[in-house]
């Protein structure tokens, strides 16, 4: 029995590529190109390096900037919001020798400074987040104080008044806290005479107007500004008269301190427990001034209309226009393209100075 033979697998190979010799070229070309990709392959990953990831972007942590709240009365720094909404508080502080020195004018927001009977001046002193707790001495309020006390929507501190004024303050469109009514809240000193003797504390107002429920205040303030002394000043010595060498005031310009220090009747102006009046603005502003017959001959000025100013701030003096259109609206102090002048932060002083009776300079 013939053996059987296995087939030569490489014969039977040889001979079809004899038998078919275009499709074996073929055949090789591709095997070819497949054992050079094939190498290509292997050789890219084993000499390229691995990709390295890209480190994580950390994104800083940026934190909100703080809030910062301005008073609306003096544009100073206060601590929170509650503190730009609460009351403000108009005190009438007399200014005749015997009422020399006052107590909590040094601290006040905005002091108002004008002729209140036979050449005496008289301090409207309007406070919102400083509180003295020693105030006076506290006097009648007079028609054009409750005209400039309305734009503040204040109550009004004062032992009695003019006529006019009373009737004005007493009509229910005002916040007022009349020793009268209200004389627990007063009390007088022992080391002064009548009528130079009333006193009052924040403590008592605070007290008094909360109990009354006014416990805030809505109104437009002065636009204010930071101060910033002048490499050129105009204006270090500045002179407001009132007619009268006893009320004729002085400001001096401090540059370190940025304010005026204040002199009155030739001598400095002393707050009696805080030391010297030193205004950050002082505004001269000039009104009319005529004589009313009311419950007796009382001084009228012109606290609503407009008329020429000059305000000192930063060293200089700039020429303005101060207008109060209504006895509720702001008096505003624009410069002679009509813009609003920013006033420097802190305590502004306003005297309204007669035409023909007083006088302003500087130099």
């Amino acid at each position: 029995m013939e053996q059987y033979k296995k087939p030569n697998i490489w014969k039977r190979f040889g001979h079809w590529i004899r038998r078919h010799p275009r499709l074996s070229y073929l055949l090789a070309g591709v095997i070819i190109i497949l054992i050079s990709l094939a190498t290509a392959v292997f050789i890219y990953y084993k000499t390229t390096p691995a990709p390295v990831a890209a480190p994580a972007i950390v994104k800083p942590v940026v934190k909100p900037a703080p809030v910062v709240y301005y008073s609306p009365l003096t544009g100073n720094i206060v601590p929170d919001l509650a503190a730009t909404t609460q009351p403000v508080t108009a005190i009438m502080i007399e200014n005749s020798p015997d009422a020399r020195p006052q107590s909590g004018v040094k601290q006040a927001g905005v002091v108002f400074e004008a002729i209140a009977e036979g050449g005496i001046t008289r301090f409207l002193t309007l406070h919102q987040e400083d509180k003295p707790q020693l105030i006076g001495p506290v006097r009648s309020v007079r028609m054009y104080y409750v005209d400039w006390l309305a734009a503040f929507n204040a109550s009004v501190a004062h032992v009695g008044g003019s006529a006019a004024a009373l009737a004005e303050v007493r009509n229910g469109s005002y916040r007022d806290i009349d020793q009268f009514f209200n004389s627990s809240t007063y009390w007088r000193a022992t080391d002064r005479y009548a009528p130079h003797n009333v006193y009052t504390s924040f403590a008592k107002l605070d007290a008094l107007n909360a109990a009354k429920g006014y416990t805030t205040s809505q109104f437009t303030g002065f636009s204010r500004i930071d101060g910033k002394p002048s490499e050129t000043p105009t204006a270090t010595s500045v002179a407001i008269n009132f007619g009268s060498a006893l009320y004729n005031t002085a400001y001096t310009y401090d540059k370190t301190t940025n304010t005026y220090p204040r002199s009155e009747a030739g001598a400095p102006h002393l707050d009696r427990e805080d030391g010297q009046i030193s205004p950050s603005v002082v505004i001269a502003m000039h009104v009319t001034e005529s004589t009313v017959l009311e419950d007796g001959y009382r001084e009228d000025i012109n606290a609503i209309g407009s008329g020429k100013a000059t305000i000192f701030q930063n060293g200089t003096a700039i020429d303005a226009t101060w207008t109060k259109a209504s006895k509720t609206s702001q008096i505003t102090f624009t410069d002679a393209t009509g813009k609003d002048i920013p006033l420097v932060r802190g305590q502004t002083w306003i005297a309204a100075v007669p035409d023909g009776k007083g006088a302003v300079s500087w130099q």
